[in-house]
């Protein structure tokens, strides 16, 4: 197998749109090649097999969407009250929702992984990581809530992501951010505030 770090990248951001647009049906080496524009035959020379892709996509997903540190600091400046965490979620939503190839891809990941037992277990391992970190996260930064708290958020506006870039006419746009807030009030009651 290659070992170009930024051809494998280039690669995994390929498959990425091709899954979006394609579906996990139109996601071969070939498309692959086609969506990087290199030659035919490069993406064989890096993955061992469709499995194995459709792996590194997964983990190639969460490199992409990782917040930068910086940023993240920079947003918990100030009260840990009610209204950060409702500034932390919109700026959540806007960042998934800006990866929206990305955002497909990881539902046609998640399909395919009720087929694919390798892949069912990297994303049920990644994303349970995923939710820990935002749990601890939360907790560390004292934000207000508990980890039910964050639980709540993700299981709701992932779904709010998901009407958002799958079916935009449910939910116009004009009605996001009041949603986004909506959301975050609910579930967590009060003013929230706290220093």
């Amino acid at each position: 197998m290659r070992q170009n770090p930024a051809r494998r990248a280039a690669l995994l951001d390929a498959a990425i749109e091709v899954l979006a647009r394609e579906g996990a049906r139109g996601l071969t080496f070939r498309a692959v090649d086609i969506e990087a524009q290199v030659p035919n035959g490069t993406a064989s020379n890096y993955f061992s097999n469709r499995d194995d892709l459709l792996t590194q996509v997964g983990h190639r997903f969460y490199e992409r969407l990782e917040p930068d540190p910086g940023a993240l600091a920079t947003a918990l400046e100030g009260p840990r009250n009610r209204d950060k965490v409702t500034e932390l979620m919109h700026e959540l939503v806007e960042r998934v929702s800006h990866f929206r190839s990305g955002y497909l891809a990881l539902l046609e990941l998640r399909l395919e992984a009720t087929r694919r037992p390798e892949l069912r277990r990297l994303l049920t391992e990644r994303i349970r990581a995923d939710l820990d970190a935002n749990v601890d996260h939360h907790t560390r930064a004292g934000l207000p809530g508990d980890a039910t708290t964050v639980v709540l958020l993700y299981l709701a506006l992932n779904w709010l992501i998901l009407e958002r870039l799958t079916l935009p006419d449910i939910f116009p746009e004009e009605q996001i951010h009041g949603l986004v807030t909506d959301v975050v009030e609910r579930i967590l009651p009060g003013p929230g505030r706290s220093a």
